[in-house]
């Protein structure tokens, strides 16, 4: 698996590098949020092209990190189009002055890149190596992936059409999944990630693949997802109030 390792980790860098450039020109470090989920296509991709030999289970954890891929990048492209640069990078970009180009490379897109490496363990351990047949273990950890992409995909569809409504701005989403959850594509994207992780299970060293679950999970949950939203809605009455009656990450039932 070093070979693996370090073929995915040269396939990142030159594809983070680019990113990078392009978002020099463009001025804008949103990109790299565009091409997050292109990223785990292209290098398990990639992976699959030198190491792969076409067994079923590489298969199907290709078509599922295309589809979920394809459909982030897409849906983060339309909602950034036209907009000014994400309030997350445009902070940092005042913070940084001077020092702008060279933290961005290395706090934005090369860590965004040891991330992708990381999370992408289970599909590194089945695109890169020999597989057993599929068998239930595999049924379930579609399942699992299954719960996640339409979380992650009705979350964000819910969440764009609210906003898309004139009557709905300046108030916050509390409907649809959001009733059950405060930040549904969060969990959704983490849950997906845990059924790719049961997909690698089967695979020699498959247990190593729960790195990537566990690391995206840890994210989205206190670092880079539901924190910063969080503290972008602080101290709003009706944030507040959605805040007493809703779980934070794993869907529940309200409290009413």
């Amino acid at each position: 698996m070093a070979h693996v390792i370090a073929q995915a980790a040269l396939v990142i860098f030159i594809y983070m590098t680019l990113v990078f450039v392009l978002a020099l020109i463009k001025k804008n470090n949103g990109v790299v949020d565009i091409a997050w989920g292109l990223g785990f296509i292209l290098v398990s991709l990639a992976v699959f092209l030198l190491r792969g030999d076409g067994q079923a289970r590489q298969w199907l954890a290709l078509a599922l990190v295309a589809l979920w891929g394809g459909r982030l990048a897409l849906h983060i492209f339309r909602r950034n189009r036209g907009r000014e640069e994400d309030f997350r990078y445009a902070a940092w970009r005042r913070q940084w002055g001077k020092h702008f180009i060279i933290r961005s490379f290395w706090q934005i897109f090369m860590l965004q890149g040891l991330l992708l490496l990381l999370v992408s363990a289970p599909l590194l351990l089945i695109v890169g190596q020999a597989q057993p047949a599929l068998h239930l273990l595999d049924g379930l950890g579609l399942l699992i992936w299954m719960a996640g992409f339409l979380f992650e995909t009705i979350g964000d569809r819910q969440l764009a059409a609210f906003i898309k409504d004139p009557a709905n701005r300046g108030k916050i989403m509390t409907g649809g999944l959001w009733a059950f959850s405060r930040h549904p594509n969060y969990f959704g994207e983490a849950a997906l990630w845990w059924g790719m992780a049961v997909l690698a299970l089967s695979a020699p060293r498959g247990w190593l693949g729960l790195i990537g679950p566990v690391v995206i999970t840890f994210l989205l949950r206190f670092v880079s997802g539901v924190p910063l939203l969080e503290k972008k809605y602080s101290g709003r009455p009706d944030f507040e109030a959605y805040k007493k009656q809703t779980s934070i990450f794993f869907p529940w039932f309200p409290r009413w």
